[in-house]
C-alpha cells in the first residue's frame, strides 16, 4: 500500500520549478494555475530569491502548484492507473492537504489554487498584523514540552513526530520558550512569518471560510487523511470544512503517520518539493520505504516506486 503525500511551507527553495516548465504542457500548466492564484509563480519557481518566496503570500500557492505539477508529471490524478482504495491513500502537511485533496478528487485544481490564493494572502495579512512566531521543540518529553509550551503562553502547533513539536505565539513568548527550554529538549526558531494553525490566524480562517462558501465539492475518490485527527474523510463537504478550520487548528502530522502504520502501508512517496515529510517518516514510519521527487529526473524512479507499492 502506497502513501503519497504534499509537503508544506518552509519546502520550497529558490528556482526549483526551473526543470519543471522546459517542457511546454508543464509551462502552461502552471501558466493556468499562476492565473487562479493570482500571482506568478513562474516567476517565483525560478527567478525569484529565498526572501521573495518565503513570503506566506507566495511560499503557499507555490508549494500547491508545485505538487500538483508533479502529480500531472507521474500521470497520478485521481491516483495511479489500476491502483484501488485499498492500495492507495492521500495526506498532506499542512498546507500540503490542499494538493493532496485535489488529487483525491473532492476538489477541482482550479478550486485548489483560489482556494490557496485566499488562504496564503489571508494567512500573510494575519502575520503581519501582530509580530508572531514558530519555533520547533526537538527532544524531551511530550507531555513536559506540551506543558512549558502552554505555560508560556503559546501553541502547540504541529506535532510532526517522534520527538518534534512546533510552538506557536507572539515572538516574546517564542524568545522566553527558547531561554528557557524543556528539560532534555532544544528551541529551534522557526524562519516562518507568522504563527500559523493558533487564533492569531482567525481573520484568515474567517475570509476563507467566506471564499470558499460557493465551492462544489466531490467526495474524495481515495482515502484522504485530515490533519486533524489522522482520520480518513470520505465527505467531500467535510473534507472542505476541514481545510477552512486547520488555519486555526494544530497540524497533528504524528496522527497521520500512525494511521498510514496501521493501515499497513508499504512506501510513502513525497509529491514536489519533496524531502520534509520523507525525513519525518524515517523517524515516525521506521523501516516504511520512502521516495522524495525533487527533480525531474527523479520520475522514472517515482514510476517504479508506484508500480511496487500501488500495484
Amino acid at each position: 500500500m502506497l502513501a503519497i503525500v504534499c509537503p508544506g511551507q518552509g519546502s520550497q527553495t529558490p528556482g526549483f520549478l526551473s526543470p519543471w516548465i522546459e517542457d511546454d504542457s508543464a509551462r502552461a500548466t502552471l501558466t493556468r494555475f499562476s492565473d487562479a492564484a493570482g500571482t506568478d509563480l513562474l516567476t517565483h519557481g525560478t527567478e525569484s530569491d529565498a526572501e521573495t518566496i518565503r513570503d506566506t503570500a507566495v511560499a503557499q500557492p507555490l508549494i500547491v502548484a508545485a505538487s500538483l505539477l508533479s502529480a500531472r508529471a507521474l500521470g497520478l490524478g485521481a491516483g495511479p492507473a489500476g491502483a484501488s482504495r485499498e492500495q492507495l491513500l492521500l495526506a498532506g502537511h499542512s498546507v500540503g492537504e490542499v494538493p493532496a485533496a485535489a488529487l483525491a478528487g473532492a476538489l477541482t485544481e482550479e478550486q485548489a489554487m483560489r482556494l490557496i490564493r485566499v488562504r496564503a494572502s489571508g494567512m500573510a495579512e494575519a502575520s503581519a498584523a501582530t509580530p508572531t512566531s514558530m519555533a520547533a521543540v526537538v527532544g524531551g518529553v511530550e507531555q513536559e514540552v506540551r506543558q512549558a509550551i502552554a505555560d508560556h503562553g503559546l501553541t502547540a502547533a504541529n506535532a510532526n513526530g517522534p520527538g518534534q513539536i512546533v510552538a506557536a505565539g507572539t515572538q516574546g513568548a517564542i524568545a522566553a520558550l527558547e531561554a528557557e527550554p524543556p528539560q532534555r529538549a532544544r528551541v529551534i526558531p522557526l524562519p516562518v512569518a507568522g504563527a500559523f494553525h493558533t487564533e492569531h490566524m482567525a481573520d484568515a480562517r474567517r475570509r476563507l471560510d467566506e471564499a470558499v462558501a460557493s465551492f462544489e465539492t466531490s467526495d474524495p475518490t481515495l482515502p484522504l487523511l485530515s490533519n486533524r485527527d489522522g482520520e480518513d474523510v470520505a465527505d467531500g463537504t467535510e473534507v472542505l470544512r476541514r481545510l477552512v478550520d486547520q488555519v486555526t487548528r494544530p497540524v497533528r502530522w504524528d496522527l497521520c503517520m500512525e494511521t498510514m502504520a496501521a493501515r499497513g502501508i508499504t512506501g510513502i512517496l513525497e509529491l514536489l518539493p519533496g524531502g520534509t515529510l520523507t525525513g519525518l517518516a524515517k523517524r515516525g514510519l521506521k523501516g516504511v520505504p520512502s521516495f522524495a521527487v525533487k527533480t525531474p529526473e527523479d520520475l522514472d524512479d517515482a514510476r517504479a516506486f508506484i508500480a511496487e507499492h500501488a500495484a
